[in-house]
């Protein structure tokens, strides 16, 4: 794993995000009330996790959907050995 990763994995919000997203695919719309956080500090937190390759997002007209990515699912497997 990169320092980048390592980074992005050692904050609890972002590790709860992953945790969500590691079930379904989640509007980020939805992800504030399931992290009990405020909407920018949420969107601060994707915008980390999605520079380090961890999750993909895709658009669904004015949604922004969020999902693991193939590199996300296997360090939040990695990680959660540790």
């Amino acid at each position: 794993m990169n320092v980048d990763i390592l980074k992005a994995l050692a904050d609890r919000t972002r590790v709860s995000l992953m945790r969500a997203l590691g079930r379904r695919e989640l509007c980020a719309c939805v992800l504030p009330g399931l992290v009990r956080k405020t909407q920018p500090t949420v969107s601060s937190h994707l915008k980390i996790l999605h520079r380090a390759g961890l999750v993909g997002m895709r658009k669904d007209g004015a949604k922004r959907l969020y999902s693991l990515s193939p590199l996300g699912k296997k360090a939040f497997a990695q990680a959660s050995t540790w």
